[in-house]
């Protein structure tokens, strides 16, 4: 198994900080770590912003889960400034897919976009991992954000590499 690339591997420990308990709580190691831009559609289909998701993980009374574990991390530099991981969590029985787009800034690599979608056992389930990297050139990402309060609001984000 080769190493990560160097925007990879920063990606990957940027991610596994904010699934450590104690960053999770407290409000300026998230804003180090959160694009200003940030957004998260969560494994309930919740929206989020950087300054929501803040609040609430930082909230006296918020809830403070159990160990989280996450497994088949893989990620992919689609361009110099955007790194793309994929894996997967578990915590008290609850399985989810994530995906994370980073991008770099010049405070360092920042959590750009978020999403978790909950799933169960498939053993027919093909194996996930980074595909190729794309090809030189414009690189466009969409997404649309699930119906919310009877409102669709979609986000496009484009890079040129």
């Amino acid at each position: 198994m080769t190493e990560p690339s160097p925007a990879v591997a920063a990606a990957i420990e940027g991610e596994l900080r904010l699934l450590d308990r104690a960053v999770r709580a407290r409000a300026e190691l998230l804003a180090e770590l959160l694009h200003p831009g940030f957004r998260e559609i969560d494994s309930r289909g919740r929206h989020w912003t950087r300054e929501t998701i803040i609040a609430s993980l930082t909230a006296d009374d918020a809830p403070r889960p159990g160990p989280l574990t996450a497994s088949r991390m893989h990620g992919v530099r689609l361009c110099a400034d955007l790194v793309h991981l994929t894996f997967d969590t578990e915590a008290r029985g609850i399985r989810s897919h994530r995906s994370s787009l980073w991008r770099l800034t010049p405070q360092g690599w920042r959590l750009y976009f978020h999403q978790a979608t909950p799933f169960a056992d498939d053993p027919s389930a093909e194996e996930w991992g980074p595909g190729p990297p794309p090809p030189d050139g414009q690189v466009s990402l969409a997404f649309v954000w699930l119906e919310a309060g009877g409102l669709k609001s979609p986000l496009h984000c484009s890079w040129t590499c």
